[in-house]
């Protein structure tokens, strides 16, 4: 019997593969990459959990509570997958991932180079098939989840995404379990497999090296960054030594136990660092959002903005009381009342986006202002860059 792994990437039939990539417009090797990611990340996301029994009980129940006929129906059936096998994978998906799940989506489509809105298309396809296979491995029980998951461990490791949240992943070292052991031997020896592990964490480190954010625009002294004009799907040097500027990633974790791994200098820290604190609430305090991109003259995000977004969204739903109010600006080029209407489209594309991560619109305002309250020097074009913004006041906390 081959690893799960590979018996879901046989699971994903070209009519699959076909129907997403036609109605989300995305090549179909990305798609398949996309699905071949998404489950490597599922599977991940399970086996740093293999030693806790209690919520391997629950994938089992869950799993079981499905027959395999339904969640067989997933396979070969892409976007039109039945009902009843995108409730399955839905229920799972939020098992698994939790409040984590906007994150991971992002993640996946970076992994495969898809547009960011493919993310949540290609793991809700993703689910059903992982619970299929999984479904026909569970003759083992709990026990032997738990084994097959550690033995896929050394392999998806090097496979998923870098940075994502929720995961951490078990040692491997003297604790190792008797499933890790026999895996090891079953590629050829005890030496073979400090080789395997050393090469594991090089390669991971290099992905974790070439998938960190390293971009974003000077923030202004209360916030974290401004928006740009440029727009091209390619991020460019300039914005990304501006990004490189907010400095190291870390992890913090949210009071919902969402973990977001967000750089220091970032506007996502200073938010919440406000937002914990003992400030009262103001109008004069904004916070400058500094890594989004929009298209040139539109107010069309770039993807490259989304892992900004879905950390706001996650800030927002981990502090339920907070209500934000966004403000879109512009430097002065051009006509005035065109660059009214463009940051008020801007700012409420964001909004929509907050919207659409799960924000109850109750809970947002936006406004544009255009060249109105400049932070910079409209005669530089520095100054200019520094004027086209999207920033976010909180209005209640």
């Amino acid at each position: 019997m081959g690893s799960l792994l590979d018996s879901i990437k046989d699971a994903i039939s070209p009519d699959t593969v076909r129907s997403i990539a036609s109605t989300s417009g995305e090549s179909p090797d990305g798609v398949r990459k996309g699905l071949e990611t998404a489950a490597a990340t599922i599977l991940g996301t399970l086996a740093s959990k293999s030693t806790d029994s209690g919520f391997l009980n629950q994938i089992v129940s869950l799993v079981s509570s499905y027959g395999t006929q339904t969640l067989g129906a997933a396979a070969g059936a892409g976007s039109a997958a039945t009902a009843a096998a995108s409730e399955a994978g839905s229920n799972f998906l939020n098992l698994v991932l939790g409040g984590n799940k906007a994150a991971v989506e992002s993640k996946i489509a970076q992994a495969a180079g898809l547009s960011s809105l493919s993310g949540p298309t290609i793991l809700s396809a993703a689910a059903p098939l992982v619970m299929g296979t999984l479904a026909s491995r569970l003759g083992g029980g709990v026990t032997g989840l738990s084994s097959a998951l550690a033995t896929e461990l050394p392999t998806l490791r090097t496979i998923i995404p870098a940075g994502l949240p929720g995961i951490t992943f078990p040692s491997l070292g003297g604790g190792a379990t008797a499933a890790k052991a026999a895996a090891a031997e079953k590629v050829g020896g005890g030496w073979l497999w400090p080789v395997l592990l050393l090469g594991a964490l090089l390669i991971g480190g290099l992905v974790w090296y070439f998938n960190r954010p390293t971009d974003v625009i000077k923030p202004v002294e209360t916030a974290a960054v401004a928006t740009t004009n440029t727009a091209t799907t390619a991020i460019s040097d300039a914005t990304k030594a501006a990004w490189a500027k907010l400095g190291e990633l870390f992890s913090r974790k949210l009071p919902d136990g969402v973990e977001l791994n967000i750089p220091k200098l970032g506007v996502e820290n200073k938010l919440i660092d406000w937002i914990e604190s003992s400030n009262p609430v103001d109008k004069t305090t904004w916070f400058n959002f500094d890594r989004l991109l929009f298209a040139t003259g539109s107010a069309t995000l770039e993807p490259a903005s989304q892992e900004q977004l879905n950390n706001v969204a996650a800030i927002l739903k981990a502090y339920p009381k907070v209500k934000i109010k966004l403000g879109g600006y512009t430097d002065s080029t051009g006509d005035a009342a065109a660059n009214l209407k463009l940051s008020d489209e801007r700012a409420k594309s964001v909004q929509a986006e907050l919207i659409k991560l799960g924000i109850d619109p109750a809970r947002l305002e936006a406004e544009g202002y255009g060249e109105k309250f400049p932070v910079g020097d409209n005669n530089t074009e520095e100054g200019r860059q520094l004027n086209r913004r999207i920033s976010l006041r909180v209005t209640e906390k």
